[in-house]
């Protein structure tokens, strides 16, 4: 079954391209089925490229997701074209009174300040106490996911001697969880951070399981035990050519930047990388909304 976004969403003709079932809103109205609705914050700035990301690892699924996109209205990005967001987002003061199946709340490359220094941190605060009574199942990825574990647990994120940059393995700790079902022991995601978080930190707390981490990039999945709240540190959605395109661009800047770890053959930034993390990234995406949105959440949205 498809993703339910607007018609004339950009993402639209690239997943469509990829031969991915995009299932427009008047076909949609046309189909007797209570569809996911997921709600995402996506607080990049590269907005267009990352709700490609995370729609085309939402669309390979059995289900049928409709999506909202959500922006802060303390910030307002300077990279996204500002039809696009009147377009396409909503903010928060419009979609405080409904309930979602599932959340997402993206990275942003603001890791080397503060919380409190972020311009837009109060809000996202007040949406992430929101979420505890209004989404079912949430899912935080990397600063999002450092700043749910700060909010919500009180886990301070670490700096780095230097910019953790690359695809790295991955051990998956706890085989149970249907988060990794599917998954090989050893697994490969992205990595683009200048902090992290200490699995010593989130072993201290009961209400936490951190189930899967990287003996060089430190820890990469938590769950709360009541897997209302899943936090994960790197990019599992991330396309092929992202890191590399980071890269470039931070060479362009002038600025002192590592070939990505692990990523392009012999370590030759000329050649094509080599995808390491496409299904266990989509696997991922595929797992939460299975069994931790659409096997558990209520049919009747108002008793999330």
């Amino acid at each position: 079954m498809p993703i339910r976004i607007p018609d004339s969403l950009p993402a639209r003709a690239v997943l469509e391209s990829e031969n991915i079932f995009v299932m427009t809103e008047y076909r949609a109205m046309h189909q007797d089925i209570r569809p996911l609705s997921v709600l995402i914050l996506n607080l990049m700035p590269t907005k267009i490229v990352t709700e490609t990301q995370i729609l085309r690892k939402l669309s390979n699924t059995p289900l049928q997701i409709q999506v909202e996109l959500l922006q802060t209205s303390s910030y307002i990005s300077r990279h996204t074209d500002e039809n696009h967001l009147d377009s396409f987002y909503t903010t928060f003061d419009r979609v405080k009174d409904r309930k979602f199946d599932g959340m997402i709340i993206t990275g942003a490359p603001v890791e080397n300040m503060e919380f409190d220094q972020v311009d837009y941190w109060d809000e996202l605060c007040q949406i992430m106490e929101w979420t505890r009574t209004h989404v079912h199942s949430t899912l935080h990825i990397c600063w999002g996911a450092q700043a749910g574990l700060y909010y919500h647990h009180g886990i301070e994120k670490r700096s780095l001697p230097k910019k953790l940059f690359g695809v790295y393995e991955h051990k998956v700790l706890k085989p149970s969880s249907p988060l990794f079902r599917g998954f090989d022991d050893v697994f490969f995601a992205p990595n683009s951070r200048y902090t992290e978080v200490w699995a010593d930190d989130i072993r201290q707390r009961p209400e936490l399981e951190l189930i899967a981490m990287s003996d060089e990039a430190g820890v990469f999945a938590v769950k709360t035990e009541d897997s209302r709240r899943f936090y994960i540190m790197g990019h599992p959605e991330y396309d092929p050519d992202t890191l590399a395109r980071e890269y470039w661009r931070d060479v362009d800047k002038g600025l002192d930047i590592a070939v990505p770890a692990n990523y392009f053959p012999d370590d030759d930034p000329t050649r094509p990388p080599i995808v390491r993390w496409r299904s266990a990234g989509q696997l991922l995406y595929t797992n939460w909304l299975n069994y931790y949105v659409y096997q558990t959440t209520p049919y009747d949205l108002s008793k999330v």
